[in-house]
């Protein structure tokens, strides 16, 4: 979702913690929409795991977490 527009750029539902979902949907987003200067997530697994980050990496987007158990930092999201 984009924080500006509260657009919603790309998604995935899955019943699992695998990262595939979460990967699709970044360069889903990534392809549609550009590459933003900063990502902002939560600090669940699949937003922390190599294959996730690595792609932000690789596209010079800086990562932005919120803090551990910081439920208000992204409420106006869910």
């Amino acid at each position: 979702m984009d924080w500006h527009s509260r657009k919603v750029l790309s998604w995935r539902l899955s019943t699992t913690m695998d990262v595939r979902f979460c990967v699709d949907a970044l360069k889903e987003a990534l392809q549609k929409y550009g590459t933003p200067e900063i990502f902002n997530t939560d600090q669940g697994s699949p937003f922390t795991s190599f294959a996730f980050t690595d792609i932000l990496k690789a596209a010079g987007i800086r990562i932005s977490m919120d803090g551990r158990g910081r439920y208000l930092d992204n409420i106006f999201i869910e």
